[in-house]
């Protein structure tokens, strides 16, 4: 694996944005996978919509195609960078970007992500933004 797709790059995919569907044909979907936080997050747009029945089999589908990292061989990542974020005063409030962040310094993939500016502070992360606007 590659990439860690970033909650922001698998609504887009779902909403058929951003030609994030072609992007991921050409990468490869055996390249990228997602965090457990990730999965979380889209279980509860899933569960918040207006057709949560639709949604969840959607993510179902997805789900059957793409691999999820589990997120606690990279807690300890995420302690370091939280609190070296802190210290250096660029703290980052959202505990759910500051796993995520961690599980892509931690196994070494490429964050893909429309966020640039919560992880631009992360110590050595790869960042790729697909999003074209």
């Amino acid at each position: 694996m590659q990439y860690l797709l970033d909650t922001n790059i698998c609504v887009f995919f779902f909403r058929n944005k951003f030609n994030i569907a072609d992007i991921l044909r050409a990468k490869g979907l055996k390249n990228c996978c997602i965090s457990e936080i990730t999965m979380a997050e889209l279980r509860y747009g899933a569960a918040n919509s207006t057709n949560p029945q639709k949604h969840h089999l959607l993510l179902d589908t997805f789900l059957q195609h793409i691999a999820a990292i589990p997120i606690t061989e990279s807690i300890r990542t995420y302690a370091e960078e939280k609190a070296r974020l802190n210290k250096a005063g660029t703290p980052i409030h959202d505990e759910f970007d500051l796993l995520i962040g961690a599980s892509a310094l931690y196994y070494g993939l490429t964050l893909v992500t429309d966020n640039m500016k919560e992880f631009k502070y992360f110590s050595g992360i790869k960042i790729e933004n697909w999003v074209k606007r």
